[in-house]
This record gives structure tokens, C-alpha cells and sequence, in this order.
């Protein structure tokens, strides 16, 4: 009997740690693969510098209503920098004038989530 249970619990032990293993090699194996490197971005002449700053409404949380905005707008063609602050609710973003407009911002952020949830006002460039 006694043998029976170091089978069973050497059987037990061995699956677990060979599991591990597999799914430690899956974590790793994903992490290299979706982990790109960072998109340069293209130089921006300083002629064509252009900054805009507006309040945009409907943000309920900093990480999944700010930050999203922000990183959508960072995601742009000719986008500098982009910041977008939860608690003033203002936006604010450099961007290269001839490659994109306010009017453009304006549809990105509130294209976000489901088109309906951002409002933006008071666009200032």
C-alpha cells in the first residue's frame, strides 16, 4: 500500500512540474511574440508643429478611459505627443499639421470606445 501511494504521489509530482514547465515556455513564447519593438516615429519639422488642446467629456476612469484615448491618439501618423488628464479632462496633443487636423483628432477620440461614450469641446489650436 505504502508503494502505491510514492507512485501515485511520484506520478502526481511529476505532471505538475513537467506542467509548469510547458506553461512556463507558452508565457515566455507569447511574450516574445507580442511584444514588438516600439514604433519610431517619423521627425516633425518644427515649421510644422501644431498643438491642440481641448476638454473631452464622458471619461469615467484614468486607466481605461484616459489612457485608451491617449494611446489612440499617440497611435497616429504625425502625432508627437498626446496626453490626455482624467481629473482637468482636458487633452492635449502635438501633432505635425500637415499630415493631421483638429477635426481629425476631434473623430479619433470620440471614435473611441463605442463611438458615443467621448464628446469634445472647446478645441483649442
Amino acid at each position: 500500500m505504502n508503494f502505491k501511494k510514492s507512485i501515485v504521489t511520484l506520478v502526481l509530482t511529476s505532471i505538475l512540474f513537467l506542467g509548469c514547465k510547458e506553461k512556463e515556455a507558452e508565457i515566455v513564447a507569447k511574450e516574445t511574440t507580442t511584444t514588438a519593438a516600439p514604433k519610431v516615429k517619423k521627425e516633425i519639422a518644427a515649421a510644422n508643429l501644431q498643438t491642440a488642446s481641448f476638454s473631452v467629456e464622458g471619461m469615467s476612469c484614468a486607466i481605461g478611459c484616459a489612457k485608451t484615448i491617449q494611446e489612440d491618439l499617440n497611435g497616429l501618423e504625425g502625432v508627437q505627443k498626446a496626453t490626455v488628464d482624467f481629473d482637468t479632462k482636458l487633452g492635449t496633443v502635438t501633432f505635425d499639421k500637415t499630415v493631421q487636423t483638429p477635426e481629425k483628432l476631434t473623430k479619433v477620440v470620440e471614435a473611441a470606445a463605442d463611438g458615443k461614450t467621448y464628446k469634445v469641446s472647446n478645441m483649442k489650436s
